[in-house]
């Protein structure tokens, strides 16, 4: 037997010896022991944390469509892979060539201004000069009430003369500018 030949048979072997490993601690299918649960929940726990790293930091802060959209698609492929009704490698590969190409997206979208807007839309203006804008409350589906009830909130007011201007911001956050005490 060439030294080649050797080569190669051992390689295989390793890797037989790999999966048969692999395929006792995380299992096949949907026949999973509560060990087999346990690893791939160990597993999936570390990739997702893997992920956040690679995504965006402010994902989670900003609350925007398409982050809305990426975290319930990652957590519903990750979660399948976990009780074994996906695959476990091939959930967590999608998972991170999601979360990549979110990513890619969000570098085009700060670098080509149109596609921002498309994409995470724009803030619109809800209150001028103590008074409501119809037609962007409108627009949003936003009540009066929510913007007072943001006011009560985040201004320590009720009192909408208060206010110089208000936006319902990207992440649909309503955002108030005061005027100056005179």
């Amino acid at each position: 037997m060439s030294a080649y030949a050797w080569s190669l048979a051992t390689a295989i072997m390793l890797m037989q010896a790999l999966s048969g490993f692999f395929t006792g601690l995380f299992g096949l299918g949907k026949d999973l022991t509560a060990l087999q649960l346990s690893a791939r929940g160990i597993l999936i726990l570390f990739s997702a944390l893997i992920l956040v790293r690679i995504g965006a930091k402010r994902a989670l802060a900003r609350k925007t469509p398409l982050d809305m959209i990426m975290i319930v698609i990652v957590g519903s492929l990750l979660s399948r892979s976990i009780n074994g009704s996906g695959p476990l490698f091939g959930t967590i590969a999608a998972s991170f060539v999601l979360v990549v190409s979110h990513r890619g997206l969000e570098f085009l979208a700060y670098s080509f201004h149109p596609l921002g807007v498309a994409m995470k839309g724009a803030p619109g203006l809800v209150v001028e000069d103590g008074r409501y804008v119809e037609k962007t409350l409108r627009q949003n589906h936003i009540m009066k009430n929510d913007v007072e009830e943001d006011l009560r909130l985040d201004g320590k007011t009720e009192d909408i003369s208060k206010v110089r201007v208000a936006r319902v911001e990207r992440s649909g956050d309503i955002s108030f500018l005061y005027k100056e005490d005179k």
